[in-house]
């Protein structure tokens, strides 16, 4: 089984690339059953893992997107020290997420086949 990580260091809104992270791993999700999707979110990302996130009609909610991708089977992995500096704890993120350490990244980037950077 292919493994690809998809690594996401920007904010869930302000700019596109937390979406366009997620409109991968979700199409990945649908086309390709046999690839392993995994998520690991740092330094402003981490937001992106936060529950009760509310975003105005017609605007992408990047909450939805992820719940929609660990329904899939994504591991969202989210750097505790990052997260940690921003005030967000444990019982604030979405169900299925964790909050983990480096050596965690580092052992998903050595065992992924692909890491994808936004």
């Amino acid at each position: 089984m292919q493994k690809i990580l998809i690594l996401i260091n920007d904010a869930p809104y302000g700019t596109e690339k937390a979406y366009n992270a997620l409109r991968l791993a979700n199409q990945l999700n649908k086309a390709h059953e046999e690839v392993e999707v995994r998520i690991f979110l740092m330094a402003d990302a981490a937001a992106c893992a936060v529950a009760g996130q509310s975003t105005p009609n017609g605007y992408y909610n990047i909450e939805r997107m992820m719940k929609f991708s660990l329904n899939k089977g994504t591991k969202v992995k989210i750097c505790g020290s990052c997260a940690n500096a921003r005030g967000l704890k444990e019982d604030q993120l979405i169900e299925g997420t964790r909050l983990v350490t480096m050596a965690e990244l580092t052992d998903w980037v050595v065992d992924s086949d692909k890491v994808i950077t936004f």
